[in-house]
């Protein structure tokens, strides 16, 4: 009987001593599969994430070996990981200290985008500097910007600012700061000098352009370009000029609701714009602004088949919108997490 016993309590330890060894390797299997994942720890809006984080995405992500996860604002940022990639769209002075410094102690970690740059395009004033200053023009078409003028203060002294910088009406009027607030993608159009009075600074105020009412949205996903048609204002001609008066005011001129991709459009207003002057485009502002993700609104002159203006530049835009973005972010995450792994074996 004591035999029996103590053959039955051996066998039980070697059960529970097989139930440990089997436990410790499913861990160490999990943990070696968790290594494989390229951790995403990001910090967006709840409307952001809603937008962005949508179920086939984060389903692509997984199959890929992208793990998301999402940063506890209440925690310090170098508490929690360890990531791969940090995605951000948060605004305050106290957000962009803590990630320079959480870049500044973990170099290895890509964050997207460094906040400095990000910054840049807040002010609609040095938004459009660098499109301004590279003067692009080539065989496939020139690009630039507007005329503008920046109003600080003083709502009074805009028709004589307006007169004085060479600006025709009519004008159309954008709030300075753009941080991604609804407010800050209001834009207004002014018809004649005495309503110019009536609108608020600080602001950009821009020459309108007629371009048959039509605008390009140029995403850029690293060096990936995906180009959609939206509508916009319509033209404005000299006699409805002459007829109208005052201020009006649109509260989102370009959004997914108003795509213009299946529309029967004229070609010389439809015609997307040639890429290969849209490739170098990219690329020299992705160089000069420091960023990978951003889209660029462009518009066609009307009546002039190669010349294009920016209007607009969006840091972290409504990728959501953008067909087959789920792929192409994916992509794009895993491009950096093995160029990060590159770098860090030829060390």
């Amino acid at each position: 009987m004591r035999m029996k016993e103590e053959f039955s309590r051996d066998r039980s330890d070697e059960e529970a001593e097989g139930e440990e060894t089997t436990s410790q390797f499913s861990v160490g299997v999990l943990q070696q599969q968790q290594r494989k994942l390229a951790v995403v720890g990001y910090a967006l809006t709840s409307k952001k994430t809603k937008s962005f984080l949508q179920p086939k995405l984060e389903g692509l992500a997984r199959n890929k070996g992208i793990l998301f996860v999402a940063i506890d604002q209440n925690r310090p940022l170098s508490e929690q990981g360890p990531f791969d990639i940090v995605l951000h769209k948060l605004t305050g002075k106290e957000w962009r200290q803590i990630l320079e410094e959480y870049r500044h102690t973990h170099p290895e970690v890509t964050v997207l985008d460094p906040p400095d740059a990000i910054q840049h395009l807040h002010n609609r004033q040095s938004m459009l500097q660098c499109v301004a200053d590279m003067n692009l023009s080539d065989s496939y078409g020139k690009v630039g910007v507007p005329k503008q003028l920046v109003i600080k203060r003083d709502a009074s002294s805009i028709p004589e600012a307006v007169t004085k910088a060479g600006l025709s009406l009519p004008i159309v009027a954008k709030p300075l700061v753009a941080d991604g607030s609804a407010k800050s993608h209001e834009l207004s159009l002014a018809y004649d000098q005495y309503s110019l009075r009536k609108l608020e600074p600080p602001l950009v105020l821009q020459e309108f352009v007629n371009h048959g009412g039509v605008l390009f949205k140029v995403y850029i996903v690293g060096e990936t370009i995906k180009v959609v048609r939206r509508f916009s204002l319509p033209d404005i001609t000299k006699r409805e000029l002459s007829r109208n008066a005052g201020v009006f005011q649109f509260p989102r001129v370009s959004c997914a609701a108003a795509s213009a991709d299946d529309a029967d459009l004229d070609p010389s207003v439809g015609e997307l714009p040639p890429r290969p002057l849209l490739e170098r485009l990219a690329k020299e502002l992705r160089r000069r602004l420091g960023l990978r993700l951003f889209n660029l609104d462009i518009i066609r002159e009307h009546g002039a088949r190669d010349h294009f203006y920016v209007i607009d530049i969006n840091y972290f835009p409504g990728y959501g919108k953008m067909p087959g973005y789920e792929h192409i972010f994916t992509d794009f995450l895993l491009s950096l997490v093995q160029s990060q792994y590159k770098k860090r074996s030829c060390q």
